[in-house]
């Protein structure tokens, strides 16, 4: 089977509010995506799976060349590189950051899409990587993987990425009120004050009772040896 091209896809990470069905995912996914573009993105940038480019922005002030490649064409024909995410046509060493984000469960051999963002790292770079632990089936039938964070330290390790961080996006109380949304009645999750007050509930709870023992999703950053 192949992969449908122009598919909608998340467009900007900006346009998140507190009304929004994702809002419990995206707004701890979206602060520890920006706190690591900021402490570890460098030069030349390599998207893998970029989509429609919504972090893009991130990287604008700080970077100097934005480049991204996917399986099949974006909505807003972003991409710039059609190919797999890992047998990507570009030489080794030739960025200074490889990003990619909520694509790793949608690759089979979810393996060499780190071996791919190691040989294209130029020693000392980084890779920033996320994906999810808990979400419900999506873009079926391309959903094979959900990582814990000892499933993500260990791929990266073996691929001899080095001095690994890993944050958990948001806690329990995230997840279970974003667990609520997702499985409520349609007709009630249309409503944007039910919608509303959930997000509002559940974001403070998880901000005063913080635990991630159970947490939705991981951004995990790895460095390639300057030894190589």
């Amino acid at each position: 089977m192949t992969r449908e091209e122009g598919l909608e896809r998340f467009t900007d990470y900006s346009k998140v509010d507190r009304s929004d069905h994702y809002y419990l995912v995206y707004k701890p996914l979206i602060r520890d995506l920006n706190y690591s573009v900021k402490k570890y993105a460098t030069g030349r940038v390599l998207d893998i799976g970029c989509g429609n480019k919504p972090y893009e922005r991130m990287f604008n002030t700080i970077t100097t060349e934005y480049i991204g490649c996917d399986i099949v064409q974006s909505s807003q024909n972003k991409v710039d590189i059609i190919c797999t995410a890992f047998q990507i046509p570009l030489p080794d060493s030739s960025f200074d950051t490889v990003f990619s984000t909520q694509v790793i469960e949608h690759v089979d051999n979810h393996q060499q899409l780190v071996n791919e963002a190691y040989r294209l790292l130029k020693p000392g770079g980084h890779f920033i990587v996320s994906g999810p632990m808990y979400w419900p089936l999506h873009e079926e039938p391309y959903d094979y993987f959900r990582f814990t964070k000892y499933g993500f330290k260990y791929i990266l390790e073996k691929a001899k990425f080095s001095e690994i961080e890993i944050l958990s996006n948001g806690g329990k109380w995230a997840l279970m009120g974003q667990v609520i949304i997702l499985n409520a009645h349609p007709r009630i999750v249309k409503l944007k004050l039910f919608r509303y007050m959930i997000n509002r509930i559940f974001s403070y709870l998880d901000k005063k009772y913080y635990n991630d023992f159970n947490t939705m999703n991981y951004v995990v950053v790895g460095k390639k040896r300057v030894d190589v």
